[in-house]
């Protein structure tokens, strides 16, 4: 499957002088698309590679990567769990255009409290291993720990392809900007920067977590990858993490008008869709981080990282219309 996708220049702020550029990860040709695609992938190669049999996902019901799972499974007639867990606010029925489409894929939807997830985790694997099936956790162990080196070499790859197109539209990029989430995508394009040697700064916007415990999940994603390719970490690892936890509106899944706003401006400029989850969130925060930090005349790319069902459930919900 081809992974390349458009990246181009989307606007010049003519108070800034910034020209932000974005990359079109929203536009990989599988599933609706977005970095979960990549992500997915790692994941497949992975799980052949140890000779199991059964996927198991594990994510919100608004997870894109679950998404992307579920259809993987589907077309290569792998059997697909996914233990999915609801907010505070939400209940087990709760749905979004991601759990449906999951459902549509025939993947088996095991509701699960976010305080319970090792417990569920173990007794899937039990159950499936029981049967005699060879089932693969996505995450690794019970606590969600073991392929993080896995999953953050798909955006080890994919800088390659982003320094390859910076070099294609003759454009240095200071900064790449894009929502960070389990932290995959972020460690991923860390690592690329690092085995480059460049001076592009990598800032991830917050869409969950809190700085403390998002720095150490990226730290532990960069070091795995260093440790799985026999690598030896550079001594600055640790400076070059740079996750932004103040535009997260109240943690993941919750948005506000602001966000709607964002989402609202940039799809009739632009065309281009985002979601209040994930891209949204994400696109706002990098405006304002720009904005709060007085940065001006730079280079910034922002990556798409998709979402696309995310932003049809708040177009079906009556959220994205015109403001009066």
């Amino acid at each position: 499957m081809e992974l390349t996708t458009p990246m181009y220049e989307l606007f010049r702020d003519s108070r800034s002088g910034n020209r932000i550029f974005i990359k079109r990860d929203d536009l990989l040709p599988f599933s609706l698309g977005g970095n979960k695609v990549r992500i997915a992938q790692a994941f497949f190669d992975d799980m052949r590679k140890k000779n199991c049999d059964v996927m198991i996902g594990y994510g919100n019901v608004r997870s894109n990567l679950c998404r992307v799972l579920a259809n993987r499974c589907f077309q290569e007639h792998i059997p697909c769990y996914i233990i999915c867990s609801h907010g505070e606010q939400e209940d087990a029925e709760t749905q979004t255009g991601n759990s449906r489409l999951m459902e549509l894929l025939g993947a088996v939807l095991v509701p699960c409290s976010r305080d319970r997830i090792a417990e569920k985790v173990d007794a899937v694997m039990e159950g499936l291993a029981g049967q005699g099936h060879r089932p693969y956790y996505i995450y690794g162990n019970r606590l969600g720990r073991g392929n993080e080196g896995v999953a953050a070499g798909a955006y080890a790859a994919a800088y390659r392809e982003i320094l390859s197109q910076s070099e294609e539209l003759n454009v240095a990029f200071d900064s790449i900007f894009l929502p960070s989430g389990t932290g995959a995508t972020q460690s991923g394009l860390i690592c690329g920067h690092l085995l480059n040697g460049d001076s592009t700064k990598i800032i991830g916007i917050s869409v969950s977590r809190d700085r403390e415990r998002g720095t150490e999940i990226l730290r532990e994603g960069v070091q795995s990858y260093f440790c799985l390719h026999g690598l030896a970490l550079p001594a600055d690892a640790d400076s070059q993490i740079c996750l932004e936890d103040g535009y997260r509106k109240g943690g993941y899944g919750c948005f506000d008008d602001e966000i709607l706003s964002c989402i609202r401006r940039v799809f009739q400029q632009y065309g281009i869709p985002l979601d209040p989850t994930y891209t949204g969130k994400g696109f706002l925060g990098m405006m304002q981080y720009l904005e709060e930090h007085q940065i001006t005349g730079e280079n910034i790319l922002f990556l798409h990282t998709g979402g696309a069902p995310l932003f049809y459930d708040m177009l079906n919900a009556g959220l994205l219309r015109p403001s009066v």
